[in-house]
């Protein structure tokens, strides 16, 4: 049997927590010495991963399809934006009582109770996050509207490096660097704070998940006349698929079979679904806002609504950059956690390691919110005239 990214990363966090527990400090101190350098690494390597996704992604959204790309991205943004708000919403409610001012006072910064490595290797990245996002929505922009393709196949190379990077050197040590940082934290006294703490907002996070895939189905049952229970119902192989594979791309196959059986048009659906799988992360987001948002709030600071709102929608941009592949949006979507919301290297292993936790469950949710919005976008462009050719039926 094949031991998936999620059974890792279990085996993981009880490992880290059962070594820590009673490791001597050389073990330890190694695992730190691996943890500052693989840190390091992910950080060099940030940037390249948002020139690698966005360039591509824009290129594409921004051309070849007229008006149906502009409704099928504009659709996405709106759902994933809205899934931030949600979780903002909830979050702001419900985490300052969920993380209590006993554990607040327990939990103690990191950077100051971790053990040091016995050394570090200094990667200094080639630009800031924030310069390579502009550059990546710069050069996006400007690929879409080239009539060569000299530019937009170069940056689909380097996304194919990137992607390979991730899927063979990055995603197989993560479990050996979450190894690491749940040995420390438990060396540290501070693992059962994190543990009591998170398990209570993964509870939070999955109810999230529900609720926005009832939202999402109730706005495409009512614009199509259909049942959004009957709809989801249709859908869910989808999801179940995605909580194996923890992939939105690999989900591809399964998610458009099932959603031309919703009566989406054929047309629509063989468009829709394979750009949503890369743009739409509604599950994706709330995951990260919510645990994004207890972090903060463990490290004393408040998460307000000015501070979490550009982040949320810079959020919605680069979840284009997300690969879809495990842990995808999380590598993503750490230069924002450092450049907008402050996080230090060990604030995003830990956001990491929570992300990955859950993986699975934020991309069934958002494949199979990609399910609604196809229906959402048929009907829309029905009415313009695209996409009106044979319906497969249910």
């Amino acid at each position: 049997m094949k031991f998936g990214l999620l059974p890792r990363i279990i085996t993981a966090i009880v490992l880290g927590v059962i070594v820590g527990s009673f490791a001597p400090l050389w073990f330890v101190k190694t695992a730190a010495t691996f943890n500052d350098i693989f840190g390091s690494f992910i950080k060099f390597v940030i940037p390249f991963i948002i020139i690698a996704f966005i360039i591509p992604g824009i290129g594409q959204i921004g051309s070849g399809a007229g008006k149906i790309l502009g409704i099928t991205a504009g659709i996405a943004y709106t759902s994933t934006i809205f899934a931030g708000l949600l979780a903002y919403l909830v979050g702001s409610n419900l985490l300052p009582a969920i993380i209590s001012g006993h554990q607040l006072q327990e939990f103690k910064n990191p950077e100051e109770v971790l053990q040091a490595g016995f050394f570090t290797i200094e990667m200094t990245p080639f630009m800031s996050v924030m310069s390579a996002l502009i550059f990546a929505f710069i050069m996006g922009i400007g690929i879409a509207y080239l009539p060569g393709k000299t530019l937009k196949n170069a940056f689909d190379e380097f996304q194919t490096i990137v992607e390979k990077l991730i899927s063979y050197i990055i995603i197989p040590l993560l479990p050996v660097h979450i190894f690491g940082i749940f040995t420390n934290m438990t060396f540290g006294g501070q693992v059962q704070t994190i543990l009591s703490v998170f398990a209570k907002v993964f509870v939070m996070i999955i109810v999230l998940h529900l609720v926005i895939l009832l939202i999402q189905y109730s706005v495409a049952g009512a614009a199509n006349g259909r049942n959004p229970l009957s709809l989801l119902k249709i859908v869910a192989p989808a999801y179940f698929t995605a909580l194996g594979t923890q992939s939105s791309a690999a989900t591809i196959p399964v998610t458009l079979r099932q959603v031309r059986k919703t009566g989406a048009s054929q047309k629509v659906a063989d468009f829709a679904v394979p750009l949503l799988a890369n743009i739409h992360l509604s599950g994706s987001t709330i995951t990260l806002t919510s645990c994004a948002m207890g972090v903060m709030i463990l490290n004393g600071q408040t998460p307000t609504f000015s501070v979490m709102m550009p982040f949320i929608l810079m959020l919605g941009v680069t979840m284009v950059a997300a690969p879809g592949a495990p842990g995808g949006a999380v590598m993503a979507a750490a230069g924002l956690l450092q450049s907008m919301l402050g996080f230090n290297e060990t604030s995003v292993s830990l956001m990491i390691a929570l992300y990955l936790a859950q993986d699975s469950l934020g991309t069934a949710t958002n494949v199979t919110g990609d399910g609604a919005l196809t229906m959402l976008i048929h009907r829309l462009t029905s009415k313009k005239g695209i996409g009106k050719e044979e319906n497969v039926p249910a």
